[in-house]
């Protein structure tokens, strides 16, 4: 059989043969916890025509004390199995379990993780809860297959920080410049060790239309290059690593863009595996970036940014990014004349509840720092308009945190619109709009609501896909484009009962290895996802 690993120390988590759910459980930086009654499960295929062998499954768990329950297809491997607590919270720890031949089929199988504490005074001591940072299922024998397959997991850094120095044209002294941060990793970038092809060039544009290009030493411990400012000015450009990325590529405000890729060739779009992608150099968001190894492949993109107008959004300038809310819901909307909630998103239309406290929820495409946003108020009635207000956000649609709180507004007429700043910005991709109190009618009503966010430094979640090209050396240059995937935010549902369970890591690129394979995993996923 084809080999199982997921490995949550990444992120997103690398997945090879494997789509995971989750009940009760969340993500942390470096593993999933599966809380008290909780479970994780992961779908995997085997091959139609093989004969089912004995396999073994291995965990890695932080050290902790909690019983576990697996099984496969319902066929128990594990039952009430202790994870016991090492040297410290912090300890990992492998634990290998034996899975019956007779538990594999061919096609779709299920391997299923419970935490089976029930957190009762008798538990063992403890918190109760799973710290699972990897698991991996294989045939026995195959002396650690999965992982080789997966790559070298948590481990690996491809994110580098350079300090850097500036001279301008005609200068005779170099300035210090803001520092520049880069991670490039493509999952195809290896050689024959599993080491990723380091990068030689490097060239940048920012959306306010400044550029700079570099040569990386061949040691990668510094580089020289040169750059235009937007208002046309010239100079040099060096720089000197001063260390990897922290822990999880994030740069200052500016995080990593995952994106899944495809290249065209002969007409025809195949995937090409999984693009992480981070540039920062202190001014605007980057739209284009070229770069090229030392193995000779070369690559461009061009990123979608946010627009103002036509044009990107300049350095501090405001934008409004009502236009990337994907989805809006109401308590309540008078559907019978078409005063629906969508129409608070498009002209030619109000919004009406037969409610005096009714709720609005915007779901955004991907986590958006807003910080400001507007109402606007309808055509008739003043008593319907909102008068108390408290606007929230959230990273999953469940826990809610009170981002501004309005108290007896007035409009003073007809089609106003009133904007409201919010006195901090933190990136959700769920907004809620709860009106406590409208100004005394039976009903409220608005005919617009509008968000805005802090200008360009803000501007890296906008980066939604990209176009350009690749060419690998000694060979033609082929299309290339990418679809950013959006990463998860999971939390513990402290709801009772059984429930679909969560979609818990989002790098697809290796799940099957062959076309029908890959069908067969894509048509349950879209069942995990179909409301």
């Amino acid at each position: 059989m084809d080999p199982v690993f997921v490995d949550f120390a990444t992120r997103p988590a690398k997945l090879s043969n494997a789509v995971v759910r989750g009940h009760r459980c969340a993500v942390a930086p470096t593993y999933v916890v599966v809380a008290s009654g909780g479970h994780l499960t992961v779908d995997f295929m085997v091959p139609d025509g093989l004969e089912s062998a004995e396999a073994e499954l291995r965990m890695s768990v932080l050290g902790v004390a909690a019983p576990l329950d697996a099984e496969v297809n319902g066929e128990p491997v594990a039952k009430g199995f202790l994870l016991s607590g090492a040297e410290g919270p912090d300890t990992v720890r492998e634990y290998v379990l034996t899975v019956p031949g007779t538990a594999l089929r061919p096609g779709p199988n299920v391997l299923a993780v419970h935490n089976a504490a029930d957190g009762g005074e008798d538990e063992v001591e403890g918190d109760g809860v799973i710290r699972l940072r990897d698991l991996t299922l294989d045939s026995v024998g195959h002396d650690g297959r999965a992982r080789r397959v997966a790559g070298r997991g948590a481990d690996e850094r491809s994110g580098w920080v350079f300090a850097t120095e500036r001279r301008r044209l005609g200068a005779t002294a170099w300035q210090a410049g803001a520092d520049l941060r880069f991670q490039l990793d493509r999952s195809e970038t290896q050689d024959a060790t599993g080491e990723r092809e380091p990068v030689t060039r490097l060239a940048w544009r920012g959306a306010t239309g400044a550029d700079s290009a570099v040569a990386f030493r061949t040691d990668l411990s510094g580089f020289h290059g040169h750059f235009r400012d937007a208002d046309g000015s010239l100079g040099e450009l060096r720089g000197t690593l001063t260390g990897p990325l922290p822990h999880g590529g994030r740069a200052g405000n500016v995080v990593p863009q995952y994106f899944t890729t495809e290249e065209e060739h002969d007409g025809v779009w195949s995937p090409a595996g999984r693009l992480r992608l981070l540039l920062d150099d202190g001014g605007a968001p980057v739209d284009r970036v070229t770069w090229s190894d030392r193995a000779g492949a070369a690559t461009s993109l061009s990123l979608l940014l946010p627009v103002i107008a036509g044009r990107p959004a300049a350095p501090g300038e405001r934008r409004d990014v009502t236009e990337l809310v994907s989805q809006v819901w109401a308590s309540d909307e008078f559907t019978d004349f078409g005063e629906v909630a969508e129409n608070l998103l498009k002209s030619g239309g109000k919004w009406l509840a037969h409610e005096q406290d009714p709720e609005l929820s915007f779901t955004f495409d991907l986590p958006v720092a807003v910080s400001a946003y507007s109402l606007t108020s309808a055509n008739d009635v003043p008593e319907r308009d909102p008068a108390d207000w408290v606007l929230e956000g959230s990273p999953d649609g469940r826990s809610w945190t009170p981002l501004d709180s309005r108290a007896g507004e007035v409009f003073q007429g007809r089609y106003q619109c009133r904007e409201f700043t919010l006195a901090r910005s933190e990136a959700h991709r769920y907004y809620r709009l709860r009106i406590t109190d409208n100004h005394g009618a039976d009903e409220t009503q608005l005919l617009d609501v509008r968000f805005f966010d802090g200008g360009a430094e803000a501007a890296a979640p906008g980066v939604s896909d990209f176009v350009g090209y690749r060419q690998g050396a000694d060979a033609q240059p082929v299309g290339y484009r990418g679809t950013r995937i959006p990463v998860p935010v999971s939390g513990v549902d402290g709801q009772g009962g059984e429930e679909p369970g969560e979609l818990l890591a989002a790098d697809f690129s290796d799940t099957a290895r062959n076309l029908q394979d890959a069908a067969r995993l894509l048509e349950q996923l879209t069942r995990y996802l179909r409301p």
